[in-house]
């Protein structure tokens, strides 16, 4: 039965460098490519990314089973260290990653955990 899970990242990335281009990168990672047919076939994700300054710090929501979360972490961690992606439109975003680590689900997160449990 799947669990739900956080995981958080701290990156170097240039202010013109698109902020999403490491979720997509982690998307990729996990599901073969960020434009795919749902289910995610390994772990229902959601990452969301704010920049601050030339950091950029991603808090990434998964659902797995609890077997798998070693895994799908070391997915997330592979996608970061890549520290690129050539996004849709041809234009490549580089950032370097700082830190990665498991993170504590918050209360605010538990219904979005909840869905992505289910889906």
């Amino acid at each position: 039965m799947r669990q739900g899970f956080a995981h958080q990242a701290v990156l170097d990335m240039a202010p013109d460098d698109d902020p999403a281009a490491p979720g997509a990168a982690i998307t990729a990672g996990l599901c073969g490519h960020w434009e795919h047919e749902p289910p995610c076939p390994v772990a229902p994700h959601h990452t969301r990314a704010e920049r601050c300054g030339d950091e950029v710090r991603l808090r990434i929501l998964f659902a797995t089973e609890p077997h798998l979360e070693p895994g799908v972490r070391h997915d997330i961690d592979r996608a970061l260290a890549r520290g690129e992606l050539v996004g849709p439109d041809g234009r490549t975003s580089r950032w370097r990653l700082l830190r990665s680590e498991p993170g504590e689900p918050s209360a605010q997160e538990a219904a979005h955990l909840e869905r992505l449990t289910r889906g």
